[in-house]
């Protein structure tokens, strides 16, 4: 997966997607690699994520070896009509942009492509080892990547279709791109994730680099553990744990019931999700936290949990 060149990172609203993205980007610049990671929707939840400021168009490093950047119509505009139009620009776009917003609305793919060539360009140019970009959410990663593809079904000549097939071959070539699907083992997520690599074969034709399992609870519970959580939950055993330790003793048998029922349901999804996938695509899991934490440490952990299973 990290010795691709180019990975979207998309999952069901919810999942963590920004926080794999994130984890993604530093696990990547730890190993070595100059990495660029990419805000698609300027949100700011990747400078959230690293308790940094504000994102802009223009890079900025985080850390050694990590720069992010948040996509924007009126700056995504500019460098297009710069890098591929060849127009020398002056002053604010932005009446421009609103009235590009407007044809933009009623033509598939020609917002996407703005964001799409800025990030192939940055591939392109060897700026950095690997662009990570937290994409669009799974209803609309596809249309995204397939922007460049639908701009030129839509344009049949000029300059315009002509910069159209280099991102196509670009994001078409699996030793360069990829996409991460983000999930959770629960069954609207995995549903959606099946049905999105699905559609990421056959509408964006773009490879699948993995998908990743994200807030797993720990293994189920074996027999012997079972068993002991039985004898527990029987009544002379319970009156004996209520005497020495309290009433508070019936919530934590719940809560081990609880968790064991819902690592039971989460299993039964991700093995219909493994089912679904091509044998080649690895599955990563991330498990749950459990933690207060939020921003860096959050990030960090799990990016050290994905280290250790790339390399698994």
């Amino acid at each position: 997966m990290l010795d691709r060149r180019l990975l979207f990172i998309t999952g069901k609203g919810g999942v963590g997607k920004t926080t794999v993205a994130a984890a993604l980007g530093e696990l990547a610049a730890e190993r070595g690699k100059r990495t660029l990671l990419v805000e698609m929707d300027d949100k700011g939840a990747i400078a959230a994520a690293f308790d940094a400021a504000p994102l802009s168009f223009e890079p900025r490093l985080l850390r050694p070896g990590l720069a992010a950047m948040a996509m924007n119509t009126e700056d995504s505009l500019r460098e297009y009509l710069r890098l591929f139009v060849r127009i020398p620009l002056l002053g604010s776009l932005a009446p421009l942009a609103r009235t590009f917003d407007f044809v933009a609305d009623a033509a598939p793919g020609v917002k996407e492509i703005l964001g799409v060539g800025k990030i192939a360009h940055e591939v392109v140019e060897r700026h950095y080892d690997l662009v990570v970009v937290d994409a669009e959410a799974s209803g609309h990663i596809v249309s995204q990547i397939a922007a460049p593809q639908a701009i030129r079904d839509l344009v049949k000549v000029g300059m315009v279709r002509e910069q159209t097939g280099w991102m196509i071959d670009l994001l078409g070539d699996p030793a360069t791109t990829g996409v991460v699907v983000v999930t959770t083992p629960e069954e609207v997520p995995v549903t959606e994730s099946i049905e999105l690599l699905g559609r990421l074969t056959t509408e964006a034709k773009v490879d699948v680099a993995a998908v990743v399992a994200n807030r797993v609870l720990a293994d189920r519970l074996d027999t012997d553990q079972e068993r002991t959580l039985d004898a527990l939950d029987g009544e002379p055993a319970r009156d004996a744990l209520v005497a020495a330790l309290g009433p508070e003793i019936d919530t934590v048998i719940l809560a081990a019931r609880l968790a064991q029922a819902r690592a039971e349901l989460g299993a039964g999804h991700l093995a219909r999700l493994r089912a679904a996938l091509d044998p080649a695509t690895p599955m990563l899991t991330v498990p749950e936290l459990f933690a207060r934490a939020t921003g860096p440490r959050v990030v960090a952990k799990v990016a050290e949990a994905l280290g250790a299973e790339v390399d698994r």
